[in-house]
């Protein structure tokens, strides 16, 4: 959902946004990379190599059939509310 918000993010801010630790959820993210849901892109500034990702035709169509219609019926604020 943030990178469909933020239409391309490097790593660090994204893992940053979704409140994940770099270290320990990368997976994640290459899970995701794997399953075709996002894509990885990496850019070389100097001698750094910057990743960032982007949504993936995939992961925007499962966002806009299953994620958007769930957040409909069960909004966050309210799920934090009750619990």
């Amino acid at each position: 959902m943030k990178l469909c918000e933020y239409s391309e993010i490097n790593q660090s801010k994204l893992m940053s946004y979704c409140g994940l630790n770099n270290v320990k959820h990368k997976e994640i993210l290459d899970d995701m990379v794997h399953k075709g849901l996002i894509i990885r892109m990496e850019e070389t500034w100097g001698s750094k190599v910057i990743i960032n990702y982007k949504i993936s035709e995939k992961g925007r169509l499962i966002l806009n059939e299953i994620l958007a219609p769930y957040e409909e019926l069960f909004p966050r604020n309210e799920r934090e509310q009750m619990g």
